[in-house]
């Protein structure tokens, strides 16, 4: 499982084990306030540097791509984060506030090493637990000119297929981006496959919105996102150039979480 939704709200599973970790970590510091000890003030400010650090980091790495809009890097919705680094400055932080108060050094440790315990066990665990790369769908899908093609005739090289809705707000924030990523990367491979909507609607959508992708498809039986488990758009699905399945990206997308996958992919 990769995502779970909640009425009209996706969560994927890295955010719902990052706020586990943090319910665990302040369930742990509550135990300790409730005898006297109270680290939950520090817990709090390990929380939000390592999360502070996390982004700046994801940031500087593609600085490049956030120089031209500066005010998108506190947009992260994107899921662009730099765990290991967040987790390092928030150790430091940590370490140097309780240095300065020893009763609280063994109650903010135990918080800390819970949270942390949830969050990196449970990641750990879900790959563990991962299924085998999947196969690209062997499936056809509609041009916007009516004509039908099969989905694995794109694979090759790298493939990156976007399950979007011209209804879906993040879809339609996320759109710009990827056409960009598109246009500056033809080593991969780029279909946009609307679900469940008309090659009509497509259309009028991108003409007026001024978007000019290639490899816009549809697919009005929503056949991909039932076949490769989708349950929310936006979902972004990163295939190798054999066509396997080898990562999954549900909700908005920037360029540069674009370019991380793709870097992931060893691209």
């Amino acid at each position: 499982m990769d995502a779970l939704t909640i009425g009209p709200v996706v969560l994927s599973t890295a955010v719902l084990l990052a706020l586990a970790g943090v319910l665990v970590s302040n369930g742990v510091a509550e135990w300790f306030r409730r005898r006297g000890v109270d680290p939950g003030p520090l817990l709090w400010k390990m929380t939000l540097s390592g999360f502070v650090a996390a982004r700046a980091v994801f940031v500087l790495r593609h600085h490049d791509l956030f120089l031209a809009r500066p005010w998108s890097a506190l947009d992260f919705r994107d899921g662009g984060f730099a765990p290991m680094a967040g987790l390092l400055v928030a150790c430091l932080v940590g370490a140097g506030l309780a240095g300065r108060q020893a009763a609280l050094r063994r109650p903010l440790m135990a918080a800390s090493a819970a949270g942390v315990a949830v969050w990196l066990g449970g990641t750990v665990l879900l790959q563990a637990l991962a299924p085998p790369g999947a196969p690209l769908p062997d499936m056809s899908v509609r041009r916007l000119d009516g004509t039908e093609v099969s989905l694995r005739s794109y694979q090759g090289k790298p493939l990156v297929v976007n399950l979007w809705a011209t209804w879906c707000p993040p879809c339609r924030r996320e759109m710009p981006a990827l056409g960009a990523m598109q246009a500056a990367r033809p080593d991969v491979a780029f279909v946009f496959v609307n679900q469940g909507e008309s090659a009509a609607v497509v259309a009028r959508y991108l003409a007026a919105q001024g978007l000019r992708m290639q490899n816009v498809v549809t697919d009005p039986a929503r056949q991909l996102a039932a076949r490769t488990g989708v349950v929310g758009f936006p979902t972004t699905l990163f295939y190798d150039a054999g066509g396997v399945l080898r990562g999954r990206h549900v909700g908005e997308l920037s360029e540069a979480a674009v370019r991380e996958r793709l870097t992931e992919l060893g691209r």
